[in-house]
C-alpha cells in the first residue's frame, strides 16, 4: 500500500473530520509516511484495528492455542555502545532525556493475526502481514473540545515487593516522568488553550505473558477552539512525534535518536488512532513486533536519563518484550 506524505496525510484528516467522515489513522515515526482509511478501506487492505473497543474486524471466541514465544535480544555490549553515545550528548547537554530503542528478534510460532486478536490492550492495529500493535499507551483523546494526553513513563514488574511504592520512589523515574509531562503540557499549549495536569503518576496494571507490568501515567489536558476540525490534521502532526517517546528537547533529541540508534523505527513509536465523526482517539505505537523477511523482530526501549545504569535499562528493554496473552 502507497503511504502518503505529510501534506497529504494533513490535507485528508482535515476533509475527513470536516465531513464527519470516520476514519484509520496511522503515521509513522518520522511523520513521512502514512494510511489514512475508512473502516472498510482499511478491511479491504487487510488492515485491522480495534481501539477500545471499536473495530472492523469480525470477532472470534474459540480459545487460544499453545503457543511458543522466545526472545532473541542483542547483547549488552552492543546496548551499551549505544547507551554511551547517548550519555555523552546527555553530558554535553544536547539532550536531558531520550528514549533509546532496539530491534529484538523473536521466535513464535502466534501468526500474526493471532497476535492481534488474543492480545489484550486497549489499542490494536494489524497492518496486513507487516506489523502488529498491541499498545497500553493513549497518546491524545478529542472529544467536545478537550485534548488530553496521557504519557506513560516508568515500568516494573508487578512481582516486585511494594512495585507501586518502588517505581513512585524512585529518583530516575521521577526526573524522566517530570520531563515528559512538563514536554507534553509544552506541546498541547502549541495546539489549545488552558493546559492543566488533571493526574499525576497514576499506576496502571498491563498484562503480560510472563507476568503483569505496572506502568506510571499522567494525564494533561486542553482546550481546542471551535473549529479545530478545520484544521486536525495540522494539530496532529504539530504534536508528532510522541514526547513520551523521543525526549526532550524533541528536535534535538530526534536527530542523536537517528545517529545513536543502529536501525530504522519505521511505524515504531509513530501514532495509530480513530476518528467517529466526532471524537478522536489514539495511541503511541508500542508493542510492535514487525514482520521481516528474516523473522518476526520485536522494537521496545526506554528513556535515559543522566541518573541511567545500563544494565538496569537494558533489561527493561528486554522486560517489555511480551505479548500480553493470558
Amino acid at each position: 500500500m502507497q503511504l502518503l506524505n505529510r501534506q497529504e496525510s494533513e490535507d485528508k484528516i482535515t476533509q475527513y473530520a470536516r465531513e464527519g467522515r470516520p476514519f484509520l489513522f496511522a503515521i509513522n515515526f518520522l511523520g513521512t509516511g502514512a494510511f489514512i482509511l475508512t473502516p472498510e478501506e482499511a478491511r479491504e487492505n487487510n488492515i485491522f484495528f480495534n481501539i477500545n473497543g471499536i473495530t472492523n474486524y469480525p470477532l472470534r471466541k474459540e480459545s487460544l492455542r499453545h503457543f511458543s514465544f522466545a526472545a532473541k535480544p542483542v547483547t549488552l555490549a552492543v546496548y551499551q555502545e549505544a547507551f554511551e553515545k547517548v550519555i555523552a550528548a546527555l553530558n554535553h547537554g544536547d539532550t536531558y532525556l531520550l528514549n533509546l530503542t532496539f530491534p529484538t528478534e523473536i521466535e513464535t510460532d502466534l501468526s500474526p493475526e493471532e497476535i492481534f486478536l488474543y492480545s489484550q490492550a486497549n489499542y490494536k492495529l494489524l497492518a496486513g502481514g507487516e506489523f502488529v500493535v498491541f499498545s497500553p499507551e493513549t497518546f491524545i483523546r478529542i472529544h467536545h473540545n478537550i485534548i488530553s494526553s496521557f504519557p506513560m513513563k516508568g515500568t516494573i514488574s508487578a512481582t516486585v515487593p511494594d512495585a507501586a511504592e518502588t517505581i513512585l520512589a524512585d529518583r530516575k523515574e521521577l526526573y524522566e516522568h517530570n520531563t515528559i509531562v512538563d514536554l507534553i503540557r509544552n506541546d498541547l499549549g502549541m495546539v489549545s488553550t488552558n493546559v492543566k495536569v488533571v493526574r499525576f503518576r497514576y499506576i496502571e496494571r498491563i498484562k503480560s505473558l510472563d507476568g503483569d507490568l505496572l506502568q506510571v501515567s499522567s494525564e494533561i489536558s486542553g482546550e481546542l477552539p471551535d473549529d479545530y476540525l478545520s484544521r486536525l490534521g495540522n494539530i496532529l502532526f504539530t504534536l508528532l512525534p510522541a514526547g513520551s517517546v523521543t525526549g526532550a528537547p524533541k528536535k534535538r533529541t530526534v536527530e542523536i535518536i537517528l545517529e545513536a540508534e543502529s536501525y530504522e523505527r519505521g511505524f515504531y513509536t509513530g501514532i495509530f488512532g480513530y476518528f467517529d465523526g466526532r471524537s478522536l482517539d489514539s495511541a503511541v505505537m508500542i508493542r510492535f513486533i514487525e514482520f521481516t523477511a528474516g523473522g518476526p523482530v520485536y522494537k521496545s526501549g526506554g528513556g535515559i536519563t543522566a541518573l541511567s545504569d545500563p544494565k538496569s535499562e537494558y533489561e527493561e528493554m528486554i522486560q517489555k518484550v511480551y505479548v500480553p496473552v493470558v
